[in-house]
């Protein structure tokens, strides 16, 4: 039996099947972390005898390979080799699939794909229910967001949500921030002004990936929450206008802020995407973006493309709507959906608590979850 044969039609490369040899030697037992560089491996590397019927060391079915010209001995699971091998389609929701941020792991939406099915969940259920955490975390990651219900209204309250599922990222505004009318703002959101769909922090590298949101007073006049997905928002400007989405996924742009104490800037493009082109990340801050260094023509082009997209993002059928109510924390994917508010009246009590955090914790904590475990 001939090792094509076994393991997949195309011949696996010889140093792709010896770095992912699962031996002790090569990896250690207690952390499964490799033992070797990728140098320390022979030159001429080359497969030598190859035995079936070798059971692996986790009792399954598995082939065993005699490596030239150190003799080293590898055992595969037969199974892994068929799920990995060069060549082979990941199986939906493999790890090897993708790392679970681009569109294609998605479901984009418009405001009425979630008439009566807005994801949330009640606070003690979350706290209280594996199954119920699981599926509040799932809706981050495949929806971009879920509001929690019943979360109590009492200060920093927010740190507490953050930290059920990941670790509290601190910025120059501290902790957490206090969304509500300051005397000398250093940001429009301190305001009562209307804030249109953005990106917080796109200034930021790396940015915060997730955002939570905690009402703990909502009297005012006006201050209403909407959430635009922004995959959904690229994917339409691609099928519209496909110059305009190349041109926001080519051009970096400045994204700056600064205070008295801070200055930060980043240049990203708009729409980001991976070496696949699929959309990762949109970054989206009229507030926040600087002034464009590029020849007369790429400004050019790119301020038409800004424009199209820009307007994409105020049509009101992607735009969901709601109003936060003391004890609701919306979470949200900052990488994926613009939030936005309505102007309030500044007279009126509004007092929202923020907090950023990231996605990599979240996606860990539900990982964990999925297989029986607890998070630690």
């Amino acid at each position: 039996m001939s090792v094509t044969e076994t393991i997949h039609p195309a011949h696996p490369p010889a140093f792709w099947l010896r770095d992912n040899c699962p031996c002790a030697e090569c990896r250690d037992p207690r952390t499964g972390q490799k033992l070797f560089q990728i140098t320390d491996l022979p030159d001429g590397l080359a497969i030598g005898a190859v035995r079936s019927g070798v059971p692996a060391a986790d009792g399954s079915p598995g082939l065993e390979m005699r490596w030239e010209p150190d003799g080293h001995r590898s055992v595969y699971p037969q199974a892994w080799l068929t799920a990995h091998a060069p060549g082979a389609a990941p199986a939906t929701g493999a790890p090897h699939a993708g790392d679970g941020r681009t569109e294609a792991d998605k479901e984009t939406w418009a405001a009425a794909d979630l008439a009566g099915r807005i994801p949330e969940a009640g606070w003690d259920a979350y706290i209280g229910d594996r199954r119920v955490r699981m599926r509040t975390l799932e809706s981050v990651v495949r929806l971009g967001f879920v509001l929690l219900r019943g979360v109590p209204p009492r200060d920093r309250m927010v740190l507490d949500v953050a930290r059920t599922f990941g670790f509290v990222r601190e910025t120059n505004y501290g902790e957490l921030f206090e969304v509500r009318v300051e005397a000398d703002p250093n940001n429009l959101a301190f305001t009562g002004a209307r804030i249109t769909p953005h990106t917080d922090n796109p200034y930021r590298d790396p940015i915060p990936t997730l955002q939570l949101l905690h009402c703990l007073s909502n009297e005012a006049r006006g201050g209403d929450s909407g959430l635009v997905d922004g995959f959904r928002a690229a994917a339409l400007l691609r099928a519209e206008d496909p110059d305009a989405f190349a041109v926001l996924t080519r051009v970096p742009v400045e994204f700056a802020f600064a205070d008295a104490r801070t200055e930060l800037r980043a240049h990203r493009p708009l729409i980001g995407v991976d070496p696949l082109g699929r959309i990762r990340e949109i970054r989206f801050n009229n507030r926040s973006i600087g002034t464009l260094h590029q020849p007369a023509a790429v400004v050019e082009e790119f301020y038409a493309a800004y424009r199209s997209f820009a307007e994409l993002l105020l049509r009101p059928e992607l735009q969901l709507d709601f109003r936060l109510a003391p004890g609701d924390c919306v979470v949200f994917d900052n990488t994926r959906l613009l939030h936005a508010r309505t102007a309030f009246a500044e007279s009126g009590a509004r007092h929202l608590q923020g907090a950023y955090a990231d996605l990599d914790g979240l996606l860990s904590t539900l990982s964990v979850l999925r297989r029986g475990g607890d998070r630690s």
